[in-house]
């Protein structure tokens, strides 16, 4: 979205996962070297407030079109995983085409059209009525909501 310092970086990410998932600098730091290392993103040192210096990361050009490619055409898991789409759908927007924004969220769409499998016995799926734990049947209901409020706003958004 704009150049930022590798801490702002980190609490822009951390925003958008919330308590999901916490940013290591392990493992932030090591990534944004291997982006850099691949020509993606480049380094800028800027005096810091404190006299430390500080880096302020930038894509390059390169970079930004390979955010557009995993925008366009991101991994199964990418669809799948609420979390990893959810990051996704938060820089959607810099996708300049529709119909390709569009594919993305049928794409999703579509995984969420498909059959739920929560819990099963004996190879069938059981339903949150066929469950006496009322904590198994809370997930499944809790699940189905979110899936349907998701599959609603899709619906919308894609105009169907």
């Amino acid at each position: 979205e704009q150049p930022l310092h590798g801490y702002e970086l980190k609490d822009r990410i951390q925003s958008l996962t919330g308590h999901v998932k916490a940013v290591s600098d392990g493992a932030l730091y090591p990534a944004l070297t291997r982006l850099e290392s691949a020509g993606l993103l480049t380094k800028q040192t800027e005096p810091g407030a404190a006299g430390a210096p500080r880096q302020t990361l930038s894509l390059t050009d390169a970079g930004r079109a390979e955010l557009l490619r995993r925008l366009r055409e991101p991994s199964p898991g990418e669809i799948s995983d609420r979390n990893k789409y959810f990051t996704l759908l938060a820089f959607l927007r810099h996708l300049p085409d529709k119909t390709e924004r569009d594919a993305v969220l049928q794409r999703r769409l579509d995984f969420l059209d498909a059959p739920a499998r929560f819990f099963s016995a004996d190879g069938k799926t059981m339903r949150s009525t066929d469950l006496a734990d009322p904590y198994r049947r809370g997930m499944i209901e809790i699940a189905k909501a979110t899936r349907d409020a998701e599959r609603a706003w899709l619906r919308s958004e894609l105009g169907s």
